[in-house]
């Protein structure tokens, strides 16, 4: 249970403060796209220490977990920072500001802050992940690292597809299509939640029933992603701005789940 509650308690009270910076920063710089790297950045310094010190002694496998969530934290830190150091604010804080008015800045510390307990909840995850008791390397650490690194490899590759849609001049307007866009309305936030599915796939024992607790990690990041803060506010801001042009993408291409395009998807 120790394992379970003391990651959750300690990150928990390290990301309350990293977020509320967060957003004084970004009401400082009238850029709410800050808020997302200091939750990456902020989520990638917590729980590489959780990893580390999951166990009394440091093995190969609190290592590993260590290293895979640094090279998530600086894959997609690194990205978000090259966007928010551009200027422009990610259209589902815009449409938001727009939305919100006087609100806003209220309603943004709430959606800071809430974002604590989902790191902290990642943290748990992590934690069983690295005090797996498994002193060998089992088919189910190489599965999990196999996932892990299928989705960080399909994560930056819907970045840059789009990054060099966006990069055409006479794609101004349009709605990317290209490449893993055409199998998925949103492949990044897809392949995000699926970074979270290695954790318990390393974590899990039979012998061990409170491992069950590291599935709370891929279901909080795919409920969030898919239901809350990703698809929802991401889809409202694209049809705002594209119209009929995003519906008919919306009714040929899957939302989450990358699928055969040119058919109906719920």
């Amino acid at each position: 249970m120790a394992a379970i509650v003391a990651p959750f308690v300690t990150v928990l009270a390290a990301m309350l403060a990293v977020m509320m910076l967060s957003w004084l920063f970004q009401r400082k710089l009238v850029n709410a796209g800050w808020t997302d790297l200091f939750w990456t950045l902020g989520t990638g310094v917590s729980l590489v220490p959780v990893a580390l010190l999951a166990s009394p002694r440091i093995g190969w496998r609190s290592v590993l977990v260590a290293l895979l969530v640094g090279a998530w934290a600086a894959r997609l830190g690194g990205h978000i920072f090259l966007r928010v150091l551009g200027g422009a604010e990610d259209v589902r804080y815009a449409k938001a500001r727009r939305d919100w008015g006087d609100a806003f800045q209220g309603r943004m510390l709430a959606l800071s802050l809430i974002q604590a307990p989902v790191t902290a909840i990642l943290a748990v995850s992590v934690a069983l992940a690295a005090s797996a008791p498994s002193a060998s390397v089992r088919v189910a650490d190489l599965a999990a690292v196999a996932v892990f690194l299928i989705a960080l490899g399909g994560e930056s590759l819907a970045d840059l597809q789009l990054k060099r849609f966006k990069a055409h001049p006479e794609n101004r307007g349009r709605v990317c299509d290209a490449g893993l866009w055409g199998f998925s309305r949103h492949p990044n936030y897809f392949f995000e939640g699926l970074i979270w599915l290695a954790w318990p796939m390393m974590a899990f024992s039979p012998h061990a029933p409170w491992t069950w607790a590291a599935f709370a990690a891929p279901v909080t990041m795919f409920a969030l992603l898919r239901f809350v803060s990703g698809v929802p506010p991401l889809e409202a801001a694209m049809l705002a701005s594209k119209g009929d042009a995003y519906r008919r993408y919306q009714a040929r291409v899957s939302a989450f789940i990358p699928l055969p395009p040119e058919r109906s998807h719920p």
